[in-house]
């Protein structure tokens, strides 16, 4: 990348997204930024209990999104946001409050921070959606073996993919790459990798990338 820029790589539980920025990151000679999952102290309780500890689990989430937004203002290269706090809100809180799991006054003193914040946060370059069928997430998730995630339920993943394709659909921040990634391996498989980060640098060297552009992309081994 010959300019900076600000990557995220976002998508459900288990498409590999941490994985995908590890490699991204070093390729492209960028500073990465994680998601804080294994610092999260309430994640377990909360796959074991969804409505008890929902809001403790968000709020935790957006904190550490906002600092890490603190951070993405100050880093003079460029990074790679494994997830974003668009995705924390869009996606996770509303599908809580949608389904129950969050009651009305905690998700609207959630909605009313991260809408205060929004104003203050910089846009990304380009938000890659590295896309995957339930099954393919169900499968990851389990390889990956860690165990509080081990009973997430396919219905939960279902409802966040149909949130996350309405969520993309309408994103207009900055452009989107999105990904289908059910017949790639892009850890086992440097092939992949390189189609995958191929089509990301092609999207940054263009020279009038605007907001509103989207692109689908599809490439198989």
């Amino acid at each position: 990348m010959q300019r900076k820029s600000s990557i995220v790589i976002a998508g459900n539980v288990g498409v590999g997204k941490s994985s995908f920025t590890h490699l991204l990151s070093e390729s492209l000679r960028a500073t990465p930024f994680y998601e804080a999952v294994d610092d999260n102290p309430y994640l377990a309780d909360f796959y074991q209990d969804m409505r008890q500890w929902s809001f403790h689990s968000q709020i935790f989430f957006l904190t550490r999104r906002l600092e890490t937004h603190r951070q993405l203002v100050d880093h003079p290269g460029s990074v790679i946001q494994d997830r974003s706090i668009y995705e924390d809100a869009e996606i996770f809180a509303r599908n809580l409050h949608e389904r129950g799991n969050m009651i009305q006054r905690d998700y609207q003193l959630y909605r009313n921070l991260y809408d205060a914040s929004l104003p203050f946060l910089p846009k990304p370059t380009l938000i890659v959606y590295l896309k995957a069928s339930v099954p393919t997430l169900i499968s990851r998730i389990q390889h990956r073996g860690r165990d509080f995630e081990r009973n997430i339920s396919p219905l939960y993943l279902q409802q966040l993919n149909e949130l996350y394709n309405a969520w993309i659909e309408d994103f207009t921040l900055c452009p989107v790459l999105v990904i289908p990634t059910d017949r790639l391996d892009f850890v086992q498989h440097e092939s992949d990798f390189e189609a995958m980060k191929t089509q990301i640098t092609n999207m940054l060297d263009q020279k009038n990338l605007k907001p509103l552009s989207k692109q689908f992309s599809s490439f198989f081994r």
